[in-house]
Protein backbone atom coordinates (compact mmCIF):
# COMPACT_ATOMS: atom_id res chain seq x y z
CA UNK A 1 0.00 0.00 0.00
CA UNK A 2 1.51 3.61 -0.95
CA UNK A 3 2.13 6.07 1.44
CA UNK A 4 -1.14 8.14 2.43
CA UNK A 5 -1.47 12.01 0.36
CA UNK A 6 -2.03 14.89 2.65
CA UNK A 7 -5.31 15.22 1.00
CA UNK A 8 -8.77 13.62 2.12
CA UNK A 9 -9.47 11.24 -0.21
CA UNK A 10 -11.80 9.04 1.58
CA UNK A 11 -15.38 9.05 0.85
CA UNK A 12 -17.47 12.16 2.04
CA UNK A 13 -20.11 12.24 4.19
CA UNK A 14 -20.83 15.45 4.40
CA UNK A 15 -22.95 17.57 1.46
CA UNK A 16 -25.99 16.11 0.31
CA UNK A 17 -26.16 16.45 -3.68
CA UNK A 18 -29.57 18.78 -3.40
CA UNK A 19 -29.08 22.27 -3.28
CA UNK A 20 -25.43 23.10 -3.93
CA UNK A 21 -24.33 26.15 -5.49
CA UNK A 22 -22.35 28.59 -6.21
CA UNK A 23 -21.17 31.58 -3.59
CA UNK A 24 -23.22 33.79 -6.37
CA UNK A 25 -25.69 31.35 -5.39
CA UNK A 26 -25.97 30.26 -9.07
CA UNK A 27 -25.70 26.59 -9.80
CA UNK A 28 -22.10 25.33 -10.47
CA UNK A 29 -21.92 24.63 -14.18
CA UNK A 30 -20.40 21.06 -13.43
CA UNK A 31 -22.88 20.13 -10.67
CA UNK A 32 -25.50 16.89 -10.92
CA UNK A 33 -29.16 18.55 -11.15
CA UNK A 34 -30.60 17.51 -7.74
CA UNK A 35 -31.37 13.20 -7.48
CA UNK A 36 -34.61 12.17 -8.97
CA UNK A 37 -36.00 10.75 -5.72
CA UNK A 38 -38.03 8.17 -7.69
CA UNK A 39 -34.33 7.07 -9.76
CA UNK A 40 -32.80 6.84 -6.20
CA UNK A 41 -35.46 4.83 -4.24
CA UNK A 42 -35.35 2.54 -7.33
CA UNK A 43 -32.15 1.42 -7.34
CA UNK A 44 -31.37 1.64 -3.27
CA UNK A 45 -34.57 0.90 -1.80
CA UNK A 46 -35.58 -2.39 -1.30
CA UNK A 47 -38.37 -4.29 -3.23
CA UNK A 48 -39.70 -6.34 -6.01
CA UNK A 49 -37.06 -5.60 -9.03
CA UNK A 50 -38.42 -4.55 -12.56
CA UNK A 51 -37.02 -7.59 -15.18
CA UNK A 52 -36.47 -6.18 -18.52
CA UNK A 53 -36.16 -9.05 -21.60
CA UNK A 54 -32.58 -10.50 -22.03
CA UNK A 55 -31.81 -11.87 -25.35
CA UNK A 56 -29.03 -14.39 -25.28
CA UNK A 57 -27.15 -12.91 -27.92
CA UNK A 58 -24.48 -10.99 -29.07
CA UNK A 59 -25.01 -7.91 -31.88
CA UNK A 60 -22.98 -7.52 -34.25
CA UNK A 61 -21.75 -3.58 -34.71
CA UNK A 62 -20.77 -4.38 -38.06
CA UNK A 63 -21.87 -6.51 -41.17
CA UNK A 64 -25.25 -8.35 -39.78
CA UNK A 65 -25.27 -12.00 -38.97
CA UNK A 66 -28.40 -14.07 -40.46
CA UNK A 67 -30.81 -14.36 -37.50
CA UNK A 68 -30.73 -17.56 -35.05
CA UNK A 69 -33.00 -18.68 -32.58
CA UNK A 70 -31.98 -16.59 -29.39
CA UNK A 71 -33.27 -17.89 -25.84
CA UNK A 72 -34.14 -14.92 -23.45
CA UNK A 73 -34.81 -13.59 -20.07
CA UNK A 74 -35.99 -11.11 -17.70
CA UNK A 75 -33.24 -9.44 -16.10
CA UNK A 76 -32.80 -6.76 -13.51
CA UNK A 77 -30.68 -3.90 -14.30
CA UNK A 78 -29.65 -3.66 -10.50
CA UNK A 79 -27.76 -7.49 -10.96
CA UNK A 80 -25.56 -5.88 -13.17
CA UNK A 81 -25.15 -2.21 -12.56
CA UNK A 82 -25.05 -2.33 -9.00
CA UNK A 83 -22.62 -3.96 -6.91
CA UNK A 84 -23.61 -2.48 -3.17
CA UNK A 85 -27.23 -1.50 -3.38
CA UNK A 86 -27.27 0.67 -0.13
CA UNK A 87 -24.10 2.10 -1.32
CA UNK A 88 -24.94 3.13 -5.08
CA UNK A 89 -27.02 6.31 -6.51
CA UNK A 90 -27.52 8.22 -9.70
CA UNK A 91 -25.85 11.37 -10.77
CA UNK A 92 -27.64 13.46 -13.92
CA UNK A 93 -24.95 15.34 -15.39
CA UNK A 94 -25.22 18.52 -16.21
CA UNK A 95 -21.93 20.62 -18.12
CA UNK A 96 -19.77 19.27 -20.92
CA UNK A 97 -16.45 18.67 -19.26
CA UNK A 98 -16.39 15.13 -19.60
CA UNK A 99 -17.42 14.52 -23.13
CA UNK A 100 -13.98 13.43 -23.87
CA UNK A 101 -14.99 10.03 -21.33
CA UNK A 102 -18.33 9.51 -23.30
CA UNK A 103 -19.91 11.50 -20.51
CA UNK A 104 -22.92 13.84 -21.86
CA UNK A 105 -24.85 16.58 -20.67
CA UNK A 106 -27.95 14.90 -19.68
CA UNK A 107 -26.90 11.55 -18.88
CA UNK A 108 -27.21 9.48 -15.87
CA UNK A 109 -24.15 8.25 -13.80
CA UNK A 110 -24.40 5.22 -11.80
CA UNK A 111 -22.17 6.37 -8.52
CA UNK A 112 -20.45 3.53 -6.06
CA UNK A 113 -19.30 4.72 -2.41
CA UNK A 114 -18.35 1.59 -1.41
CA UNK A 115 -15.08 1.86 -3.82
CA UNK A 116 -11.56 3.08 -3.02
CA UNK A 117 -10.95 6.10 -5.43
CA UNK A 118 -7.77 5.06 -7.64
CA UNK A 119 -5.35 6.87 -9.76
CA UNK A 120 -7.81 7.50 -13.13
CA UNK A 121 -10.69 6.53 -12.00
CA UNK A 122 -13.88 8.99 -12.74
CA UNK A 123 -15.28 10.20 -9.63
CA UNK A 124 -17.84 12.61 -8.03
CA UNK A 125 -15.67 15.04 -5.91
CA UNK A 126 -17.02 17.54 -3.50
CA UNK A 127 -14.34 20.66 -3.88
CA UNK A 128 -15.64 23.65 -2.04
CA UNK A 129 -19.12 22.02 -0.79
CA UNK A 130 -19.68 21.60 -4.69
CA UNK A 131 -20.40 18.20 -7.04
CA UNK A 132 -17.93 17.30 -10.00
CA UNK A 133 -17.35 14.92 -12.20
CA UNK A 134 -13.54 14.14 -13.31
CA UNK A 135 -10.88 12.15 -13.73
CA UNK A 136 -8.74 11.48 -10.39
CA UNK A 137 -4.92 12.05 -11.31
CA UNK A 138 -2.69 11.18 -8.08
CA UNK A 139 1.03 10.25 -8.69
CA UNK A 140 4.27 11.49 -7.12
CA UNK A 141 2.60 12.83 -4.09
CA UNK A 142 0.56 15.23 -7.14
CA UNK A 143 -3.22 15.34 -6.66
CA UNK A 144 -5.33 16.65 -9.49
CA UNK A 145 -8.81 16.41 -10.99
CA UNK A 146 -8.83 16.39 -14.58
CA UNK A 147 -11.57 17.42 -16.69
CA UNK A 148 -12.06 15.10 -20.61
CA UNK A 149 -12.71 18.31 -22.47
CA UNK A 150 -9.48 20.28 -23.35
CA UNK A 151 -11.70 23.58 -22.51
CA UNK A 152 -11.39 23.43 -18.77
CA UNK A 153 -7.85 23.39 -17.13
CA UNK A 154 -7.24 20.81 -14.49
CA UNK A 155 -8.07 21.14 -10.93
CA UNK A 156 -5.01 20.83 -8.66
CA UNK A 157 -4.70 20.70 -4.97
CA UNK A 158 -2.48 22.18 -2.62
CA UNK A 159 -1.81 20.26 0.85
CA UNK A 160 -3.52 22.69 2.74
CA UNK A 161 -7.02 22.51 0.48
CA UNK A 162 -9.16 19.60 0.78
CA UNK A 163 -10.56 17.05 -1.32
CA UNK A 164 -13.39 14.67 -0.85
CA UNK A 165 -14.38 11.86 -3.08
CA UNK A 166 -18.38 10.89 -2.85
CA UNK A 167 -17.62 7.86 -4.94
CA UNK A 168 -16.60 6.12 -7.57
CA UNK A 169 -18.69 6.33 -11.36
CA UNK A 170 -19.15 2.47 -12.39
CA UNK A 171 -21.62 3.45 -15.53
CA UNK A 172 -22.85 6.23 -17.42
CA UNK A 173 -26.21 5.66 -18.48
CA UNK A 174 -26.20 7.25 -22.16
CA UNK A 175 -29.78 8.17 -24.02
CA UNK A 176 -29.27 7.93 -27.91
CA UNK A 177 -32.92 9.16 -28.65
Amino acid sequence: MSAPLPLALTPSTAPSPAGLSTASGQPCHHTPQPLNARALAALSAPGAPQPLAFFNATVRAGFPSPAADHSHKRIDLNDHLVRNREATFLFRVRGDSMTGAGIYDGDTLVIDRSLDARHHHIVLAVVNQEFTVKRLYRRAGVVKLLAENPLYPALVFQPDQELSIWGVVTFNLHKLT
